[in-house]
């Protein structure tokens, strides 16, 4: 599907520009389906966008090349007429899509180019959170299927070793209110966990999540905070490399 005007991405300097707190306020339930407040929440997503360009290229020193998008700040059909959370993401380029296409074939790659068909980095802000994550949606479901591959051909210790590194991030399934700890899992955890994930149904998600109570948002609108959040999500790159279907990861149809 073509980008409209309206989801066509903003311009935003490769930049890391500090938060306020009106970019929190303009997401609250009470303003979250106010057109009015749409230029405030677009400079937001312009912040947002900017940042994901910064870590798009740290990624890219890493060896990953990814490219940078961001959400809608407006009210649509797409995000039920209300804007509470806005995100930069960085997620496959278009060389590595059209890999992708290639190994699924047209029907099965049909709106590759979206996001949330493919797993990706996320830098999250909300009225009371800011989020850093590498999610795999329901709709994902070849870089699902393709982790699924992985364990079943190498077991789950290279896993379980990969998410150990991330100690402050947090394995969640779909929207079920348990919680995997990164740090101290263990396999027989991570083979329950998959007991009840289905690729094409969960979604799957790695994230952090910082608190940004309304009145206490201080610490949150330092000039520090965008780089750190950048430094955060630079550390699941190599976990999506071991999840996220690609040349190097190779598990999309069981041997």
């Amino acid at each position: 599907m073509a980008k409209t005007k309206d989801d066509a991405e903003p311009a935003a300097p490769l930049e890391l520009a500090a938060f306020d707190d009106g970019d929190f306020h303009c997401l609250s339930s009470g303003l979250s389906r106010d057109p009015q407040y749409n230029d405030r929440r677009l400079v937001a997503r312009r912040k947002l966008l900017s940042l994901a360009k910064v870590l798009v290229a740290r990624c890219g020193e890493a060896g990953l090349a990814l490219e940078a998008r961001s959400s809608l700040h407006q009210p649509s059909v797409f995000n039920g007429m209300q804007v509470r959370r806005l995100w930069g993401y960085a997620m496959r380029d278009k060389a590595a899509k059209k890999k992708l296409k290639s190994v699924l074939g047209a029907d099965l790659a049909k709106d590759l180019d979206a996001a949330y068909r493919n797993a990706y980095l996320c830098v999250a802000l909300e009225a009371e959170a800011l989020e850093v994550s590498l999610r795999v949606h329901a709709d994902a479901w070849f870089d699902g299927t393709n982790l699924v591959n992985r364990v079943k051909a190498e077991g789950v210790k290279p896993w379980r070793d990969q998410l150990n590194q991330l100690e402050g991030f947090v394995l969640r399934l779909a929207d079920w209110k348990g919680e995997w700890v990164c740090g101290k899992l263990d396999a027989l955890q991570l083979e329950q966990f998959l007991k009840y994930y289905k690729p094409a149904e969960h979604a799957l998600s790695v994230e952090q999540r910082v608190p940004a109570p309304r009145g206490a948002r201080a610490h949150l609108c330092e000039p520090d905070v965008p780089g750190r959040l950048v430094e955060q999500a630079t550390r699941l790159v190599p976990l999506m490399r071991h999840m996220a279907w690609s040349d190097e990861s190779d598990f999309l149809f069981a041997r």
